[in-house]
């Protein structure tokens, strides 16, 4: 790169150019007006001596007396040291003052004998090859009756005008010589006064641009460069307020988009990305700052947000939209699309706000299947009660063995509903006690809590002779809900007992790992396939639907289970191997 050049090397080299063309201009221009002034007055004289020729040959034209005509020429020629060509009008040269006329060649193709024979007379300068010499020639027609009967050039050498203007060129040189001098000096006295002030106003805007907008720059002599530096100044200032009000507009933006949980991109006509926020980038997994400036399709390889951009930008209205994310429906976004505009209001792109509700969308799912679900558990028995309602109602009450058949079955069912009823109060109890933070947890030994829950359960284990083995430290102890905790244990034991065989073994073991108490409860029962175990703790989720009614389950245990374990802020997991059994983990914080 080319050093930069100060701007006094800048100005004062353009003036001094400036004499200097101004000066050869000058020059140039008065010897080329003298040199036409006395080519003009010289074309004059000439002009004047053929018109002096014309009547001394006029008597020897007609007859044509070629050889007086010839020696007139050159007498007169001699006489006034001017060359006196005569020419006929078809060009050939009939007497001549310096040369022989029969060896001279035809004249009619010469530019002032075309020229006399069209108008008055003809003129012209040039380089004479019979004499070696620039000569001018002058031709007039010499006129009988209004008709041409020949012409009179008249030439002499112009070198003595090339002498003279040569003359006057060299001493208006040495004239523009002196005057350059004066002129440079004073042209960089000039640039001296004109470049300082810019000088400082150009440290003083390097100061501006390098942040410091609190500087003042000094305020010059001339009117003209204190208009500039006080505009300078003010634009500093102005330029310092709007800083620092773009500044803390764009950290307010900033800290909005970054605070937010939905997703926000905006792209071009183009479907570039001119920005997005985190949220956004944490949807597509990318950066931020590498993502703007790329299209839409490298960000995100999905063909439903690729086409609801594209529609957005062709819409003149609000877009919404679901889109699943990822082919297996993993994630799912509330997309919302409108047009972008910039400040004169021509639409510059497109607005995409992108809100994850997958979760939302499952537990709609969920709530629609637990509508249904006790919808179905609580219709079945009604249906079957009121049926053998009916028939009782019908006679069958006459009949006593039907009749006590009959109540028992009703008996089964009601028991079945005052069961589902109190697993969903249960249930409701729970979350409500969690939303509103009413549970009470209290630092107590495990090992009782478990003691009582197998105690509770010994009944059920009992006819299928399963044996309860507890494996639990005496002092270990956890901050947690008596209650809560021993129904959430006995739920777990109640599973195990129903999907255990007989003379089996369940075991339950508690010890601490960590910042946790774990309690485990294992059995060897049928075991559970693995495509069930994400939904295993929702509502009415049954592995075995008929199985499980069969056995009196309502569907709710392990729900219940999984809202006490998060009622102590804890966790549920469950590993299970399809004929080998399946083991339940509570981890919940020690005391």
């Amino acid at each position: 790169m080319a050093k930069k050049k100060r701007m006094l090397w800048q100005l004062y080299p353009a003036y001094l150019v400036i004499m200097l063309i101004s000066l050869i201009a000058v020059t140039w221009f008065a010897s080329t007006s003298l040199k036409q002034f006395f080519l003009s007055e010289t074309e004059s004289d000439l002009e004047a001596r053929a018109y002096l020729f014309e009547k001394q040959i006029l008597d020897y034209l007609d007859p044509l007396n070629q050889k007086r005509i010839d020696t007139l020429c050159k007498h007169i020629g001699e006489l006034a040291s001017t060359r006196i060509t005569v020419i006929l009008p078809n060009g050939k040269v009939i007497g001549d003052s310096d040369e022989n006329p029969e060896k001279m060649d035809n004249h009619l193709d010469r530019p002032e004998v075309i020229r006399a024979l069209r108008g008055p007379s003809g003129a012209s300068t040039r380089h004479s090859l019979t004499l070696e010499k620039n000569m001018m020639y002058v031709a007039v027609p010499l006129k009988k009756d209004s008709r041409t009967v020949a012409l009179v050039r008249t030439a002499i050498p112009v070198n003595a005008i090339d002498k003279a203007i040569k003359n006057i060129q060299i001493k208006i040189a040495i004239g523009g010589v002196i005057i350059a001098l004066f002129g440079a000096i004073l042209s960089f006295m000039v640039s001296r006064r004109i470049s300082r002030p810019i000088e400082e106003i150009k440290e003083g805007a390097e100061r501006f641009a390098r942040g410091d907008l609190s500087h003042r720059l000094p305020v010059p002599e001339s009117e003209e460069m204190q208009a500039l530096v006080e505009s300078l100044n003010q634009m500093a200032r102005q330029l310092d307020d709007r800083i620092k009000t773009a500044i803390r507009q764009r950290n307010e933006l900033e800290a909005v988009l970054t605070s937010m949980i939905e997703g926000v991109i905006a792209v071009d006509t183009e479907e570039r990305i001119i920005s997005l926020n985190q949220a956004a980038a944490k949807l597509f997994e990318c950066s931020a700052s590498e993502a703007q400036g790329r299209s839409i399709q490298e960000i995100a390889r999905n063909t439903a947000l690729q086409d609801f951009v594209k529609e957005t930008l062709a819409s003149t209205v609000l877009i919404e939209r679901d889109i699943n994310l990822y082919a297996t429906g993993d994630r799912i976004l509330n997309s919302h699309g409108t047009r972008l505009y910039d400040e004169a209001g021509n639409q510059m792109g497109a607005l995409i706000v992108l809100h994850d509700v997958t979760r939302l969308r499952k537990l709609e799912n969920i709530r629609r299947d637990f509508v249904a679900n006790v919808s179905h558990e609580i219709k079945t028995p009604i249906t079957a009660i009121k049926g053998f309602v009916e028939t009782l109602g019908e006679g069958a009450v006459e009949k006593p063995e039907v009749t006590s058949r009959f109540l028992g079955i009703i008996n089964k069912h009601v028991d079945r509903l005052e069961a589902l009823i109190e697993d969903l109060l249960s249930l409701s109890r729970i979350e409500q006690e969690v939303e509103n933070n009413v549970i009470v947890l209290h630092e107590t030994l495990i090992r009782d809590v478990l003691l009582t829950a197998i105690q509770v359960c010994q009944v059920k284990a009992a006819p299928k002779r399963i044996n309860l083995e507890l494996s639990c430290n005496e002092h270990l102890k956890a901050n947690i809900n008596t209650e809560l905790l021993e129904q959430a244990v006995v739920n777990l034991l109640d599973n195990a007992i129903k999907y255990s065989g007989e003379d089996s073994v369940v075991r339950i073991a508690a010890r601490q790992i960590g910042d946790e108490i774990e309690i485990k409860v294992r059995d060897h029962g049928c075991g559970i396939e693995k495509k069930h175990l994400p939904r295993l703790f929702e509502r009415f989720y049954r592995v075995d639907k008929a199985r499980s009614r069969n056995m009196g389950g309502t569907g709710l245990g392990l729900a219940i289970v999984k809202h006490i374990v998060q009622a102590h802020r804890g966790r549920l997991n469950v590993e299970s191997i399809p004929g080998q059994g399946s083991t339940f983990t509570i981890h919940i914080p020690k005391a």
